[in-house]
C-alpha cells in the first residue's frame, strides 16, 4: 500500500531504505527512457529533415496551386466561357420567342456566325458553370426539336439550386419521357420537380401534369391529391382556373 510521506522524510529502517533506492532507480529509468526517446526523435528528424521539408513543401504547393488555379485559371475560364456562350444564348432566346424555331434551336446547339454553340461550350469548357448551364439549354433545345433521348441525356447533366431552373430541368425530363411513352418515368420526374422547389410558377404546373398523368395511369387517388393541392395552395395560378373539373373527374374515378 502506498503511504503519504512528509517532505524531507528520511528512511529509518532497512526496508524503507531499499524501497527508496528502488523508487529512485525507477524514476531514473523513466527519465532515461524519455531522454532516449527524445534523442531518437531528434536523430530521426535530423536524418530525415530533407524528406520532411520535401513533404511539407509538396503539401504547401498543392494548397497554393489549388488557390492559384481558382484565381488565375478557373475564373478566366468561366469568363471566357460565358463570353463564348453569348451568341448561343441569343439563338436560343430568339427561338423561344420568335419564328423559324427549329433552325434557331439548331444554331443554339451547334453554333453559327463563327460563334460557339451550346455543345461546343460543354466540350471546350467542361467543369465551368457555363458548361453546366449549356447542358440545360442543350437539353431544352433537343426537347423542342423532338429529340427526346438527347433531351434526357443533357438535362440529366444539369445541376442547379435555382428556384425556377432546377425544377424546370426535372420537369422537362418528365416531358421527354411522356413523348418516349414512358409515363411512369415521366411521373417520377414531375414529382421530383414538385418536391425540388415550392413556387407559384413551376409547382402548380407540375402538380397539374402529375395529376393528369396519374389519371392516365389509373392512379385516381394520387391525381385527386395533386389537383386539390393546386386548388388549396395555388388558387391564383392559371392551372387553378379549371381545376374543379379535374377534381370532379378524379373523385368519380377514385370512388369506383
Amino acid at each position: 500500500m502506498a503511504t503519504y510521506k512528509k517532505r524531507g522524510y528520511k528512511p529509518k529502517t532497512k526496508a524503507e531504505k531499499e524501497q527508496n533506492i528502488e523508487e529512485g532507480s525507477t524514476t531514473a529509468e523513466v527519465f532515461n527512457t524519455l531522454d532516449e526517446t527524445a534523442s531518437k526523435t531528434e536523430a530521426f528528424v535530423a536524418k530525415n529533415q530533407k524528406y520532411i521539408f520535401i513533404i511539407v513543401g509538396v503539401v504547401a504547393a498543392a494548397v497554393l496551386g489549388s488557390l492559384a488555379y481558382k484565381e488565375y485559371v478557373a475564373k478566366p475560364k468561366q469568363v471566357n466561357a460565358m463570353n463564348d456562350m453569348f451568341q448561343a444564348q441569343k439563338f436560343f432566346n430568339d427561338a423561344v420567342n420568335g419564328v423559324a424555331k427549329d433552325s434557331l434551336f439548331n444554331l443554339a446547339l451547334n453554333g453559327g456566325e463563327g460563334k460557339y454553340g451550346m455543345l461546343d461550350i460543354i466540350n471546350e469548357y467542361s467543369g465551368t458553370q457555363a458548361a453546366n448551364l449549356a447542358n440545360y439549354y442543350a437539353g431544352t433545345a433537343y426537347l423542342r426539336l423532338k429529340d427526346y433521348k438527347n433531351a434526357v441525356a443533357y438535362l440529366s447533366e444539369f445541376e442547379s439550386d435555382d428556384e425556377v431552373l432546377a425544377p424546370l430541368a426535372k420537369g422537362n425530363i418528365g416531358d421527354a419521357f411522356v413523348q418516349l411513352n414512358q409515363p411512369e418515368d415521366a411521373l417520377g420526374y414531375y414529382e421530383k420537380a414538385i418536391a425540388l422547389r415550392d413556387n407559384g410558377y413551376t409547382t402548380p404546373m407540375y402538380l397539374y401534369k402529375a395529376g393528369a398523368l396519374s389519371l392516365k395511369l389509373g392512379q385516381a387517388d394520387k391525381a385527386l391529391e395533386y389537383f386539390k393541392r393546386i386548388k388549396e395552395d395555388y388558387p391564383d395560378s392559371s392551372e387553378a382556373s379549371t381545376i374543379d373539373v379535374f377534381i370532379g373527374k378524379a373523385e368519380v374515378l377514385a370512388s369506383k
